[in-house]
């Protein structure tokens, strides 16, 4: 195992700088955002050692064999805030098992954020002990920060772990704002910060790609990859994704038309995916759905069946049953989706047999 300040390699690998494993250009294709598995009582508010770990090995497998192209743990809907610290110890180890048996450069990147520095910093060191080297952070939030201190904060975790590549967590409802273009300018210079996760395609995600001139890379949901990809296309290469948990097929479809600048196909999968949204509620009021986003996220999951999310953690354990219905008819429309990929694939590719023949 590498002791703090070694680096991975003399190069790194995917074009990163020297001592990181990981770097800008490794940020492509699907990065999907799976849940942390809970066994059945997960919701109790005495409930101990709640994690699945068998479901946690499958999970992760199944994600690489299905082929996304990286993983990211323990942002909001992989329950960061819910679990215990052993909990947390626990599922790490897991993923990097499972992952280092699988292909140990493959791009995953663990959540750790934590309500102040001291202990985020306990966290990365734990995360660097599971011999891992990319990190999901977020920022403490118990107050809102003010610009010098939000830049303070990531410069000075960033330099304190430089053989560990960041993306950053951007999202204004968990941390009381954004991170503004002009911070994304100033942190875009630091080697191993080299992604964010954004919320939506809005003004300021252009400024925000605009400002990260290329250094870093922000990170669009799946659903408006398509359109910051046709904004960018030399910088949208890569995009993040929930609904990858309910099967991978639509996004690797999505990939796949990017890639080869098929736009009709892109477009159709895209508008697929967005009918599946008309029933979630975070497509059009996101304040509202991050209230009550980890059960709802939890139980689509469950009802498409491509993951075992098991119950929400105390107390984001409860929601309304109008959102219930509107979860269950969105992984319904997705598995239909999913039929409907499978479908396309499987017509093109007896097009292609009939013209070898």
């Amino acid at each position: 195992m590498l002791g703090k300040g070694e680096s991975v390699s003399a190069q790194g690998v995917g074009g990163s700088p020297s001592g990181l494993q990981f770097g800008v250009e490794d940020l492509r294709g699907i990065m999907a955002f799976p849940p942390t598995p809970a066994l059945p009582g997960a919701e109790g508010i005495r409930a101990r050692d709640t994690v699945d770990l068998e479901e946690t090995d499958r999970m992760i497998r199944s994600l690489m064999a299905a082929g996304v192209d990286g993983i990211v743990t323990n942002g909001t809907l992989g329950e960061m805030a819910t679990l215990t610290i052993d909990e947390w110890k626990t599922f790490v180890a897991t993923v990097g098992e499972t992952v280092r048996s699988v292909d140990r450069d493959f791009p995953i990147f663990v959540g750790a954020t934590a309500m102040n520095t001291r202990e985020t910093v306990e966290r990365i060191d734990y995360v660097r002990s599971a011999g891992l080297r990319g990190v999901l952070l977020g920022r403490p939030m118990w107050s809102p920060m003010g610009l010098d201190t939000m830049t303070a904060f990531y410069q000075d975790v960033a330099a304190e772990f430089e053989d560990v590549s960041f993306i950053l967590y951007d999202n204004p409802e968990v941390f009381k704002g954004p991170i503004p273009p002009p911070i994304y300018a100033r942190l875009a210079q630091v080697p191993n910060i080299i992604g964010a996760k954004a919320q939506a395609i809005s003004p300021k995600f252009r400024a925000d790609v605009t400002a990260s001139a290329g250094k870093l890379r922000i990170l669009p949901i799946e659903i408006d990859w398509l359109a910051t990809r046709t904004l960018f296309p030399d910088d949208q290469l890569a995009c993040w994704s929930p609904s990858v948990m309910m099967g991978p097929e639509p996004l690797l479809f999505l990939r796949d038309a990017l890639d080869a600048g098929d736009t009709e196909a892109a477009r159709w999968v895209t508008d697929r995916m967005e009918w599946t949204y008309e029933a979630h509620p975070g497509r059009s009021n996101f304040a509202e759905f991050s209230k009550y986003n980890v059960p709802m996220e939890k139980l689509r999951y469950d009802a498409a069946g491509f993951v075992s999310a098991g119950p929400a953690r105390a107390p984001y354990h409860v929601f309304p049953d109008s959102y219930r219905e509107g979860a269950q008819e969105n992984a319904q429309r997705w598995r239909q989706v999913v039929a409907e990929v499978r479908g396309r694939a499987g017509a093109a590719a007896t097009d292609r047999d009939a013209v070898t023949a």
